[in-house]
């Protein structure tokens, strides 16, 4: 396994800011989906010695809120973008299937931030401060119904992701709970609902974007109850990617913090991935803000001191695994 990130693009201040924190492959931000464009992009990484593996699938609402006759015309899309992935030489693409969005729009629930340390705020949620009668314009729906849909999409686009061999990697709902604005959450209990999602289709290409930190947010004890959640999953070769994020808290109430910092000992993840012979990108992510720390203008957001230090702590401690086990 190997340090990897997301969101970012192929500009040339990108790419340097990846190659000298030691970053080498990534999950790109680009402006098209088509085979041209997404060769391109992995021709330009490659000039910095940096590989684009994975793409992020544009959201389409259509699939997740079962809006016909839409749905079908946009599954047939993402069956385009699996064999436009397949030509360019990726590895796979991340997608998010989010039956609820915030009332920004957004597919995070959140109800503030918090101080933390040197002055940066760290995005929370707290049950009780968040507005969880309002119903949005999909109304309520049940776990049931957000798994027929995802059935519904899965056993479409899987066999041709398998035609193609492109991994498909969801990522989890976040915040996992019992019922947000009147909408079950897929992945809530959290095993459970991972299990049953990977169990939908069985295909070695049907698997997750697995983040720690919205797996986490859904536990009782997520420093007991994590790590082994992570080692079932990647033993069973369905994680493709990591998100790898710490968080105080747990269900209900939470922020997201450094990695260092969290209740969550991060190196025990690092080790079950290991063990469980994990062998793709550990990538940062929702990093903690700080007003002085911003990106240069027209490039990633994330080309930030609070990305490269997750990099080098992310380097060290697959380091360690693998020393450790030499």
């Amino acid at each position: 396994m190997y340090v990897g990130t997301q969101y970012f693009g192929t500009s040339k201040i990108e790419m340097e800011f990846l190659s000298r924190h030691g970053v080498t492959h990534f999950d790109a931000t680009v402006e098209g989906m088509d085979a041209d464009t997404l060769a391109r992009h992995r021709e330009e990484a490659a000039a910095y010695g940096v590989e684009l593996e994975m793409i992020h699938v544009p959201p389409m609402d259509s699939i997740p809120m079962a809006k016909d006759p839409q749905r079908d015309k946009d599954i047939d899309l993402f069956c385009q973008y699996i064999e436009n992935a397949h030509k360019a030489g990726l590895r796979g693409l991340n997608y998010n299937f989010c039956v609820l969005r915030a009332p920004s729009g957004g597919l995070v629930q959140r109800t503030g931030r918090r101080p933390g340390r040197g002055g940066t705020t760290y995005s929370s949620f707290v049950l009780s401060e968040y507005d969880n009668d309002t119903l949005t314009e999909i109304g309520r729906v049940s776990r049931e119904e957000a798994f027929e849909r995802a059935a519904y999409f899965l056993e479409r686009v899987i066999p041709v992701a398998e035609e193609y061999k492109i991994q498909m990697a969801c990522h989890l709902n976040d915040p996992p709970a019992p019922v947000l604005n009147g909408v079950e959450k897929w992945n809530y209990p959290v095993f459970e609902g991972l299990k049953r999602f990977s169990e939908l289709v069985d295909s070695p290409y049907h698997g997750f974007n697995f983040c720690c930190g919205v797996a986490a947010e859904g536990l009782e004890n997520p420093a007991e109850e994590l790590p082994p959640i992570i080692k079932y999953f990647a033993e069973r070769k369905k994680i493709f990617n990591v998100h790898f994020r710490n968080i105080r808290g747990g269900l209900h109430d939470f922020c997201e913090t450094w990695p260092d910092e969290g209740d969550v000992n991060m190196y025990e993840i690092v080790k079950a991935l290991h063990q469980a012979g994990y062998s793709y990108m550990l990538m940062p992510d929702h990093a903690p803000r700080h007003p002085d720390d911003t990106a240069p203008e027209g490039v990633s957001s994330r080309v930030t001191q609070a990305w490269a230090f997750q990099f080098g702590y992310i380097i060290a401690l697959i380091q360690a695994v693998e020393n450790e086990s030499k």
